[in-house]
């Protein structure tokens, strides 16, 4: 599917915020702003609902646990747009392609023991994101897979296996390696369950799918070794691998079911490139998004990545829609 990266002009400038936030409230007995034309639901992981601080803050009351920010990018997308499309985003950190297909999820908040612990935690489970898709919706966006295929499992075993290695060797890919490929199957195959789900949902609806953006650079030289605000104490090798033969399969998956499906994708590794974790420019934090105060963002975007992908989805919002 053709990729969009032009930023089209019905998006509002920040300028055009601050101008509108500006202008003088509406006289009285002036005729109401026209209803959204569109309805839009957006789906996915915590790369959609934004999690961190570094995206923001939580704005739901009471908190449901799947912290979706302020500055995440369908957030960002409907104050652009909200006179046009109407958002319902039920996105959740920690989501797997089968809890937005099917399951009832529960939430994990920010409870990571031991580096934070969640004081509302436990949270109630939520229901499958897919039961926010109506047969009238008109668009859905999907940012998701990378929890089944255990990305965060995977590092946490690159960590432990890296420490001591002196940033050294592949020792992460040397004990993982063999099981990769099952785990991207596992992706295939609930993604190609997922999009005929929405499609059965919403016969109508114009589906975009979102790839992961650039997290670990093509130089790894740029990572350093025991950063805690990057990599910490995964090896440079293992680096490369998680890169290339990992991250990068993982988005083709996504390409490809949704090329199969019909439905549009959104690449974010090309306009992220020069933004990984290890860029002195970062769109994604590393571990940590600070260490004094503690600040946990296990590799995550911060607002300006989650503003780079509300360019890129929003156009292709639009394109779907045939709105130019």
């Amino acid at each position: 599917m053709a990729r969009f990266r032009t930023r089209l002009a019905l998006l509002g400038s920040a300028a055009a915020l601050t101008a509108g936030a500006l202008a003088p409230a509406q006289l009285a007995g002036a005729q109401p702003a026209a209803a959204a034309g569109y309805e839009w639901v957006a789906l996915g992981d915590s790369y959609t609902a934004g999690v961190i601080p570094a995206a923001g803050d939580t704005f739901e009351v009471p908190r449901d646990g799947c912290e979706r920010t302020d500055r995440s990018y369908p957030q960002v997308i409907d104050r652009d747009l909200g006179s046009l499309i109407e958002l319902t985003n039920v996105s959740c950190g920690a989501a797997t392609i089968e809890d937005i297909t099917f399951n009832a999820q529960h939430p994990i908040g920010r409870h990571l023991p031991p580096f934070s612990e969640d004081p509302d935690y436990p949270f109630p489970p939520v229901p499958p994101q897919s039961e926010a898709v109506r047969s009238g919706t008109d668009v859905i966006t999907v940012g998701a897979g990378g929890n089944t295929l255990g990305f965060a499992d995977i590092l946490f075993t690159c960590l432990q296996l890296g420490s001591g290695s002196g940033g050294v060797g592949t020792p992460c890919r040397d004990d993982l390696a063999d099981n990769i490929p099952g785990r991207l199957a596992k992706v295939s195959g609930d993604y190609d369950d997922m999009l005929a789900t929405l499609h059965e949902r919403a016969p109508h609806a114009k589906i975009v799918t979102v790839g992961y953006p650039t997290v670990i650079p093509e130089d790894t030289s740029k990572c350093a070794y025991n950063n805690l605000e990057q990599f910490a104490s995964i090896t440079a090798g293992d680096l490369n691998w998680l890169r290339s033969d990992v991250l990068n399969p993982l988005n083709a998956t996504i390409e490809k079911k949704a090329g199969e499906h019909g439905d549009a994708f959104v690449d974010l590794a090309p306009s992220t490139r020069n933004h990984s974790v290890c860029d002195a420019g970062r769109w994604v934090e590393g571990l940590f998004t600070s260490v004094e105060p503690l600040e946990v963002a296990f590799v995550h975007p911060n607002a300006k990545g989650h503003k780079n992908a509300a360019d890129h989805v929003s156009a292709a919002i639009l394109n779907a829609l045939g709105v130019n």
